[in-house]
């Protein structure tokens, strides 16, 4: 469904969300590979530390939420490349929150990070991807966007909106030549999934997570789900009507 992108070498890949958990993994995985790496966080310390030693790579701090900030870092970035060939929306923020937890202010964060600051990012770069004639968005969305979960209120709804997000920028640009890649998670080890208190079923390590992303890059697929052996099951619950998903949700979190 994508032009698969199997040689790395030379390839110029922007992460945004790099400075822990599934975008530092890939960040790393993709320098061994030979690509050339931009990283953007706020955390400018944890980027140099991240590619330090890698000459062809570039540390772009800002805040995600800086639109001015995030103009300046792609026209830099376009500059000093010539162009780009792949952009990562990693960022993510997650709060667990039941609905009688919910506040407006961890909404708003959230919101901003996890849907508003991708989507003021495309509508940066489509534009110049679209004069490029080629070049590819992925946006790590996540499994609890398929269908609403306990403890999800603000990031379900999130996930699920960015989600949709990328599905509509690929009916529309896919067209026109540009590869739009939507990356579902499960469960992964990060400072972010550290603030649950349940049994995480399937947990992987963020350079498994990034191995598997990497992998679907080269297939070219637009979904790029991960570990199978949980996401598959989610993916049936998403066909149940709506009395038979709940019980089933109810049964095995137990909430």
């Amino acid at each position: 469904m994508n032009q698969p992108i199997r040689d790395w070498t030379a390839q110029r890949v922007w992460i945004i969300g790099a400075s822990s958990g599934i975008g530092a993994a890939l960040a790393t995985q993709l320098l061994q590979r030979g690509a050339h790496v931009a990283v953007s966080a706020r955390r400018a310390k944890e980027l140099q530390a991240l590619v330090a030693g890698h000459d062809e790579a570039r540390v772009l701090a800002f805040d995600l939420n800086d639109r001015a900030a995030l103009g300046r870092a792609c026209d830099d970035l376009f500059k000093a490349w010539g162009g780009i060939d792949l952009v990562v929306f990693c960022a993510g923020a997650y709060a667990p929150m039941r609905a009688w937890q919910l506040d407006a202010n961890d909404i708003d964060r959230v919101l901003d990070i996890n849907l508003r600051a991708p989507m003021a990012a495309a509508a940066r770069l489509i534009p110049t991807l679209l004069k490029q004639g080629s070049g590819a968005l992925a946006f790590v969305s996540s499994v609890a966007g398929y269908r609403g979960l306990p403890k999800a209120a603000a990031y379900g709804p999130t996930k699920a909106a960015l989600s949709n997000f990328a599905e509509t920028l690929y009916l529309d640009l896919a067209p026109r030549g540009l590869s739009v890649f939507l990356i579902n998670p499960g469960f992964v080890a990060t400072p972010m999934t550290a603030a649950n208190d349940f049994e995480m079923p399937a947990l992987i390590s963020p350079q498994q997570a990034a191995e598997e992303i990497i992998a679907g890059f080269g297939r070219g697929s637009f979904e790029i789900h991960f570990p199978r052996r949980f996401t598959h099951w989610l993916k049936l619950l998403r066909l149940l009507p709506y009395g038979v998903y709940f019980a089933l949700v109810r049964r095995f979190t137990r909430l």
